[in-house]
């Protein structure tokens, strides 16, 4: 295990190397850890899980609304057991809470029943319809204009900051290499490849592209054409955790061609989402938020859960997702390159990585990869961040053995200085306040950071306060 963020790479060959430490670059490389495989996990940025990754509604979907017959359909079927199942082994915070798919006029009832048939298409039978009598009983902090909805029972929500970071910590403890500050500028020859990063050569057998937003531009680096991802803009508006209370399930729209529109969700965390938008541009850098598509999110919170306007916003952010131009992943392995894209992985990517990973190992193996023989992998346990089990701050036997699970220092979020000493401590650990940040959820609350920013960077630095 070696996990580099400056200097040169090895100059020894790898079998495979992957790029793209997000959720689905990381989910590849643990699954690859399974075997006596050499691995290499290649990030452009410091940190695992700093693009698409970190920035999504972060749903556990079922795939009932997916478009029957595709791959994304069957590998978010399959994915999601795989991470229910995880997240309970590892300690990934997951909220079962279930979700509404809520009709806003005669159009959208009518469309409904499609949506329960697309649902069973897709082999998830257990929606039904909800009248409305029912609805305002469950949901009656609801807007006055719904008619209707279909009841989705097996929609959840998940930490996805949690997901990525122990998708890469088992990977890199069972064997694999996470190089981070390597963005690959360049590829050559193929047996072996020969990447060329920011931080040097780095050569290997075979080639994974999970590269996100980029994976287009991988994929030109290749010698390959055909593949452009459009950035989808998201923005969102984080509510304050006293809006909780308004919502008891995830309350999605009926959705569009171009969407799935604007929903309202809680968190893991306790707060609750409005968003996203779904804008097209061109910079795959662009995460700003605006006052247009701000101002959208509010219009649209007003119909759907016309309280939670009342309620203190505590952050808004955007991220960006891949969109490959058509509906569908765009997962190719190409056997004469030793090469293998993985492309156009949408925001039901965190709930399909684990399937998503297991299929393009196959795939790689059909296409002449010898994996070796399988190994279990070692334990893992994730502290837990989330507010669906205890927190440290309310363990009286944990802080009894160790008085730093006692001493908050981010109030807001009830962060301990023992949670921010064990990801400083940690195999993967961060090096910027964000990192730290989706580690422990410190200067996540209400006052961003006002109050306890200065010792959380402090800590951060190495430094007493």
């Amino acid at each position: 295990m070696t996990i580099t963020r400056a200097g040169a790479l090895p100059d020894d060959t790898y079998d495979v190397a992957v790029v793209g430490a997000g959720v689905v670059g990381c989910a590849i490389a643990r699954e690859l850890a399974r075997y006596r495989l050499r691995v290499a996990l290649v990030e452009a940025a410091d940190d695992v899980g700093t693009g698409t990754s970190k920035a999504n509604t972060a749903i556990l979907h079922t795939g009932f609304d997916a478009t029957p017959g595709t791959l994304e359909a069957r590998l978010v079927r399959e994915g999601q057991p795989l991470l229910a199942r995880y997240a309970a082994e590892v300690g990934i915070p997951v909220d079962p809470i279930g979700a509404l798919v809520v009709a806003w006029d005669d159009e959208q009832v009518a469309a409904l029943d499609g949506v329960r048939r697309r649902a069973e298409d897709n082999g998830y039978r257990d929606t039904r319809m909800v009248p409305l009598d029912e609805l305002r009983r469950r949901e009656p902090n609801l807007g006055p204009t719904a008619l209707g909805a279909l009841d989705v029972p097996g929609e959840g929500i998940v930490c996805t900051w949690t997901t990525t970071l122990a998708f890469a910590t088992q990977a890199v403890e069972n064997g694999a290499d996470l190089h981070l500050g390597a963005q690959v500028v360049g590829v050559h020859a193929v047996d072996p490849h020969r990447l060329v990063t920011t931080r040097g050569p780095l050569s290997a057998r075979y080639l994974i592209n999970a590269a996100g937003l980029y994976s287009d531009v991988v994929d030109d680096l290749v010698g390959r054409t055909g593949l452009t991802i459009t950035p989808r803009r998201g923005q969102l508006i984080v509510f304050d955790k006293f809006a909780r209370p308004l919502i008891n399930h995830i309350l999605l729209p009926v959705p569009s061609a171009h969407t799935k529109g604007v929903l309202v969700a809680p968190t893991v965390y306790g707060n609750v989402l409005l968003g996203p938008t779904a804008e097209d541009l061109d910079d795959k850098t662009d995460t700003a938020s605006s006052r247009t598509g701000l101002n959208y999110l509010r219009d649209k919170g007003k119909v759907i859960l016309p309280r939670l306007l009342d309620e203190e916003v505590t952050a808004v952010y955007a991220g960006l997702r891949a969109h490959p131009g058509r509906g569908d992943y765009r997962i190719e392995v190409d056997a004469a390159r030793r090469y293998a894209l993985v492309g156009g992985i949408r925001s039901t990517g965190l709930t399909s990585a684990m399937a998503v990973a297991r299929h393009v190992v196959g795939e790689l193996a059909d296409a002449g990869l010898d994996p070796g023989r399988f190994r279990p992998l070692r334990e893992l346990h994730m502290p837990n961040i989330g507010e669906v089990c205890a927190r440290p701050y309310q363990q009286d036997d944990l802080i009894a053995a160790d008085p730093e699970y006692g001493t908050i220092v981010c109030h807001c979020e009830r962060v301990t200085r023992g949670e921010i000493r064990d990801a400083l401590g940690s195999p993967i650990p961060p090096v910027r306040v964000d990192g730290l940040r989706r580690r422990t959820r410190a200067l996540a609350g209400r006052c961003q950071g006002f109050y306890c920013g200065a010792t959380v960077r402090a800590l951060l630095d190495g430094s007493k306060p």
